[in-house]
C-alpha cells in the first residue's frame, strides 16, 4: 500500500514545498506587530501541540508577558462564525474544544479563525496589552508571518518518513525550527537539522479529577476502592488516555474511544447509556468542555506537561530576542 501511496505523497510534497516557497517569496499579509511563537508538529494526529500551548502561555505569564493564543479551532462546527472571540462559557462547538481548554486553562484571550493573522489583529485590537502571540498549530499554516516555531513529537517520531497519504508527514522533515519538544521518549531515532535545539518533556495524568462545579476526586480514591469506571477520549490516540489511567491502577469497565474533536451530539447519546449506570465516568479535559453540557458529573482528568528545564530556559532566550526588535513593543522585565 505505501508503495502505491507513494507517487501521490510525491505530489503532496511538491504543493507544499511550493505553499512554502511562495509564502517567503510573496508575503500576502503583513506581519503582526507583536511576536508570533507557533507551537505545531510535522505528523497527522495529535503529538501534544495544545498540552505545550499551555505550558508555553502559563511559563511566560509566570514571567509577566501578557500573551494572547490564536487557533484554527478544529472540529468545529460547520454553522459556527468564521471568526470567534473565546470566552468561559464559550460553545466548543462554536469555538472549538482546544481553544475552550486553553482559554480555560491559561486564563489569556483566545481567538479563533482559519486566517490566524486576522485572528491575531482582532486579538490585539481587543487586548493592546499582549506583547506575544501564540498560535496553537500552524507550522503548515504558511499565509501566518512568524517569528519562532516550536515543533512537537511524540513517540511515534516521524514514522516511516514519508508525506501524507504513503507515510504521517505533513512536510518534509528534517528542517530548522527554533526548537524541538519531544512529549515522549521516541521510539526510534528521529532526524534533526545538525545544531538544533531538542528538549524533552513528560506527560502525566494530574492527581485529581474534576467535575463541572469544581469538585475535586483523587484517582487514588477509584484505584483503592476498586472501583472500575468507564473512560471516554475524544483525542488523536484514545489509547494513550486509557493506558495512562492504568498506569495509575484504575480498573476500566468501559473504554469508549471516539474520533478527534467529536462532536457533542455523540457524546450525549453515548451520555445518555451510561447514566443508566452508576459508574463514575472519566474523560480527557478536551472532551469535557462538551461533555459537561450534557452530563455534569463526568470527571474530567487535566493532562500535566512538564518539559525540561532548559526548554523553559531557551522560550525565555527567545523571548528577549524577539520582543525589542525595532517596531516590536520593548520586553517586560525578566529575571
Amino acid at each position: 500500500m505505501v508503495r502505491l501511496l507513494t507517487p501521490l505523497s510525491r505530489l503532496y510534497g511538491m504543493a507544499e514545498r511550493r505553499a512554502r516557497a511562495h509564502a517567503l517569496a510573496h508575503p500576502e499579509t503583513p506581519r503582526l506587530p507583536v511576536p508570533v511563537l507557533v507551537i505545531g508538529n510535522v505528523v497527522a494526529g495529535g503529538a501534544g501541540k495544545t498540552p505545550t500551548t499551555i505550558a508555553v502561555a502559563q511559563y511566560f505569564h509566570s514571567l509577566g508577558v501578557p500573551v494572547g493564543i490564536v487557533s484554527r479551532g478544529y472540529g468545529r462546527s460547520p454553522k459556527a462564525p468564521e471568526m470567534v472571540v473565546v470566552h468561559a462559557d464559550s460553545d466548543a462547538m462554536t469555538a472549538g474544544d482546544e481553544p475552550v481548554l486553553i482559554h480555560l486553562r491559561t486564563g489569556a484571550p483566545v481567538v479563533v479563525c482559519a486566517n490566524r493573522t486576522q485572528a491575531g489583529h482582532t486579538l490585539l485590537r481587543l487586548h493592546p496589552q499582549v506583547r506575544l502571540i501564540l498560535c496553537d498549530d500552524g507550522l503548515q499554516h504558511h499565509a501566518l508571518q512568524r517569528d519562532g516555531e516550536i515543533c512537537v513529537m511524540d513517540e511515534r517520531g516521524i514514522g516511516n518518513g514519508l508525506l501524507l497519504p504513503a507515510g504521517p508527514l505533513r512536510e518534509p522533515w528534517p528542517r530548522r525550527v527554533d526548537m524541538v519538544l519531544y512529549t515522549a521518549p521516541p521510539t526510534t531515532p528521529v532526524p534533526v537539522v545538525p545544531g538544533q535545539a531538542v528538549y524533552h518533556s513528560r506527560r502525566t495524568l494530574h492527581a485529581q479529577a474534576m467535575r463541572a462545579n469544581g469538585t475535586t476526586c483523587p484517582l487514588a480514591h477509584w484505584r483503592d476502592s476498586g472501583q472500575p469506571v468507564i473512560a471516554v477520549a475524544g483525542i488523536a490516540q484514545p489509547e494513550r488516555f486509557f493506558s495512562m489511567l492504568e498506569q495509575q491502577g484504575l480498573s476500566m469497565a468501559q473504554r469508549h474511544a471516539l474520533p478527534d474533536h467529536v462532536g457533542q451530539d455523540a457524546l450525549a447519546s453515548l451520555a445518555r447509556q451510561w447514566m443508566s449506570t452508576s459508574l463514575p465516568v472519566l474523560c480527557t479535559e478536551k472532551d469535557a468542555v462538551k461533555l459537561w453540557d450534557v452530563d455534569p458529573s463526568a470527571w474530567a482528568v487535566p493532562l500535566v506537561l512538564e518539559p525540561e528545564k532548559a526548554f523553559f530556559a531557551a522560550l525565555n532566550a527567545w523571548w528577549l530576542s524577539h520582543a525589542a526588535h525595532p517596531g516590536r513593543a520593548a520586553a517586560p522585565s525578566v529575571p
